[in-house]
């Protein structure tokens, strides 16, 4: 049985009631340079991002789930990107969007889910993030499930006129 499902939150798929919801992450742009967003994305392109968001990751190659409370309030995203069959790894992006909701262990717990879908349900060998050297709360979200920082790439991306590094993070299913 899949189950995406923890103590605190669930992951669950992208439904058409999270326009509003996504359309204020991917417009918030204190976290485009996490998401090496660029510009703002309309509703309507959100909106059709969402008809299409059920495709299977195999031909995409990338899912997203909702990071959802159980009253039902949507907290964040989890990403699944990069995926590559024949490598058997992927990569791993994660948004809590409220400031308040951050350092509960939401993110936590469902990076937990995540990990045990890819490795259990997808098959991955391996699953990978890319971290600012300035994250500091991602950098030990991940480090504390077992990711092992692997590789620093120097002034990889251009934030607000200066170049900032980032670290390869890596977890291997042994």
């Amino acid at each position: 049985m899949i189950t995406l499902k923890g103590k605190n939150t669930y992951l669950r798929a992208l439904e058409p009631e999270d326009l509003e919801f996504i359309h204020a992450i991917e417009n918030d742009e204190l976290v485009w340079e996490i998401s090496n967003t660029q510009t703002p994305y309309s509703k309507f392109l959100i909106k059709q991002y969402l008809e299409h968001s059920q495709k299977d990751i195999f031909e995409v190659k990338q899912l997203r789930l909702v990071i959802s409370s159980y009253k039902e309030e949507p907290l964040g995203l989890i990403d699944v990107f990069d995926f590559d069959f024949k490598n058997s790894r992927a990569g791993v992006g994660i948004l809590i969007k409220a400031e308040t909701d951050r350092k509960k262990g939401y993110g936590s717990e469902a990076l937990q889910l995540l990990i045990k879908y890819s490795f259990t349900h997808l098959g991955l060998h391996q699953l990978y993030c890319n971290i600012s050297e300035e994250n500091e709360t991602s950098i030990k979200l991940f480090k504390t499930q077992g990711f092992e920082k692997v590789g620093l790439k120097k002034e990889w991306n251009h934030v607000n006129g200066s170049y900032k590094n980032e670290y390869l993070f890596q977890l291997i299913n042994n």
